[in-house]
């Protein structure tokens, strides 16, 4: 019941931010679609752990800014590769530690957004990363995101 209320205020949180209209009637399609999509959600058994992943929700305001600070380190290098024509690819296997599937999702994104490395595929425990420079792999396999990701995908006991 908690989750359904919480999902419930999520999306209409969200609906309301997006629309940027705060009409009774806007309000009200924005109450009708997020009491819908919760009903649809409970129907088909959704909004689990993987879901709605409440354990990661503590901690990824901070991420989510930490991150969008590597996207744009990693945007300034893959635009000095680019122009320098310094392009030395790679392929390679990066271990993720203990991680819930959600919190391997938010890793495997989060290696995708940042400019120059894409997540290839997810494996049980790991990814497999491809990256423009050896710089770029470096710094993926140096597991400082895996560090940050499992620090806030710790689930309360």
């Amino acid at each position: 019941m908690m989750r359904s209320i919480l999902l419930f205020l999520i999306l209409l949180a969200l609906w309301l931010l997006l629309s940027g209209h705060y009409t009774p009637l806007i309000i009200g399609f924005g109450v009708i679609s997020s009491a819908f999509c919760v009903w649809m959600s409970s129907r088909i058994s959704t909004y689990d752990d993987e879901g709605l992943p409440l354990h990661l929700m503590i901690g990824l305001p901070g991420y989510v800014i930490w991150l969008l600070w590597q996207i744009v380190i990693a945007n300034w290098l893959t635009i000095k590769t680019i122009f320098s024509n310094n392009v030395s690819p790679s392929l390679f296997r990066v271990r993720a530690g203990k991680m819930s599937e959600a919190g391997l999702v938010l890793y495997a994104n989060s290696i995708t957004l940042t400019p120059g490395t894409v997540t290839i595929k997810m494996m049980r425990g790991g990814l497999l990363i491809h990256a423009l420079t050896p710089a770029m792999a470096d710094d993926v396999k140096s597991d400082a995101m895996g560090a940050k990701i499992r620090k806030i995908d710790r689930k309360p006991s």
